[in-house]
């Protein structure tokens, strides 16, 4: 068969396509570069917002509307939540993705319809109670240049405005020796870089009674691997980043200098209603220790707009706090209705002050993008080579420096190619980005 796959929303979910393309692979099938060649069709679902449920299905009505002889496989959270019709012939729930081969062909040899596995209430989604943790085994990004390790899926915290722990359930963690042999394998293939993500990263083995220790000694295991030249992580939980975690990750021979604390909001009213479990002070607390450690750090984060009762004065918080902290990215979401949550049944504020208030919280992060750019120049980096390209009759490399800012350079007189680490000076910054002299 040939399968076409689009996946929507996070990290996690690419590479659980990855994987799922992997699945599909090994069992004979192809890989079809659009939905209309397709047999199967099968769109990994987001549901983090309003608006990502809504593509989803979008996206899933577009398919079978422009290839009808298709079999429409809807998978991952928006299929988990649904409280209604999927438009889809195979729905498969988020930890049910292993089982999507035998699934699709399971129903082609019998042409009708699976039910969803794990049923969801009409009311507040049920949480899952699979306690297992489902291993796809290693898995290969076609990036071909950075490749992503899952340990962990679930999320224990219940953020009001969180749809989330609903969709993925509560943390299950990854078996180390798995985690370890999958990292090797990429490094094997070729692969310089390793992002460690998760859908609540710094959860990684508690389920099994471990704190967030056991996230660092995964991280130092992988961090010895021979080959691995890059170690980059997911988003942190910031209460999870005290001295010890800090001076560990010091210790870290190959770790990026890059840092997701998602904040959500720059005001303690609004954290409070959030069950966001820290304070202001405890964030900026928690960012110093690690810039102290990390000088030249790129700190990035998630902040809401327009959480139910946010007020004008709240939201002048968060701006204040966001500009002292001098994240290097924020990324923006107006706050997004997300049934089943307590958040939901809070008063509401109007869609048009929540965009507004997320234009100009853009154009904030936009100029603190800029700023941190710029403080690179005339300081020594290195890029990963993403994809090199002919510009003006000259060779022009494109990736990113440790601290995750897009840079490029003019390596003509090189002998680089993709994947290549190479050294250098950044001699300017332009908007978000960085020019770099190479080092020959």
């Amino acid at each position: 068969m040939k399968v076409y796959f689009l996946t929507l929303g996070c990290r996690v979910n690419q590479y659980e396509t990855d994987a799922a393309r992997r699945l599909f692979l090994d069992n004979g099938h192809v890989n079809a570069e659009s939905p209309e060649e397709a047999d199967v069709c099968i769109v990994n679902t987001c549901s983090v917002t309003g608006e990502a449920d809504r593509k989803s299905y979008q996206m899933l009505r577009r398919m079978a509307k422009n290839n009808p002889g298709a079999v429409i496989v809807a998978m991952g959270c928006s299929s988990e939540i649904s409280n209604g019709e999927v438009p889809a012939d195979i729905v498969i729930g988020t930890r049910d993705k292993n089982t999507v081969v035998t699934r699709v062909e399971e129903f082609i040899s019998k042409r009708e319809n699976i039910e969803l596995l794990h049923k969801t209430s009409h009311t507040r989604p049920e949480v899952s109670k699979t306690d297992e943790y489902h291993d796809f085994g290693t898995v290969l990004s076609p990036e071909g240049t950075r490749a992503f390790i899952k340990i962990e899926d679930g999320c224990n915290n219940f953020c009001t405005y969180c749809i989330i722990p609903y969709a993925r359930g509560r943390v299950v963690s990854r078996d180390e020796g798995s985690c370890i042999k999958e990292a090797e394998f990429l490094a094997e293939s070729g692969y310089k870089e390793i992002i460690v993500s998760g859908i609540h990263l710094c959860s990684y083995g508690k389920d099994q009674g471990k704190d967030i220790s056991a996230l660092l000694d995964l991280l130092k295991k992988i961090d010895a691997i021979p080959g691995i030249e890059r170690l980059r992580l997911g988003s942190l939980e910031p209460k999870s980043m005290t001295p010890e975690f800090i001076s560990g990750l010091k210790s870290l021979k190959h770790l990026c200098p890059h840092f997701h604390l998602s904040l959500q909001s720059g005001s303690d009213t609004v954290l409070k209603r959030m069950n966001r479990k820290y304070t202001l002070a405890e964030f900026e607390d928690r960012v110093n220790a690690l810039r102290a450690e990390f000088p030249d750090m790129s700190l990035t984060t998630d902040i809401i707009t327009g959480f139910p009762g946010e007020s004008e004065e709240e939201f002048s918080q968060t701006m204040e706090f966001a500009e002292k902290l001098s994240f290097a990215k924020i990324h923006v979401f107006p706050y997004s209705v997300r049934e089943g949550t307590k958040a939901a049944e809070m008063p509401q504020i109007d869609m048009s002050i929540r965009k507004e208030r997320a234009k100009r919280l853009i154009e904030l992060s936009d100029r603190l993008s800029a700023d941190f750019a710029a403080g690179f120049t005339g300081k020594e980096a290195e890029i990963l080579v993403e994809k090199i390209v002919e510009k003006d009759g000259r060779l022009v490399a494109e990736g990113y420096t440790a601290s995750y800012i897009r840079t490029f350079a003019d390596v003509t007189s090189g002998d680089f190619s993709r994947g290549d680490i190479i050294k250098g000076v950044i001699t300017g910054s332009k908007n978000e980005t960085c020019l770099m002299e190479v080092s020959f």
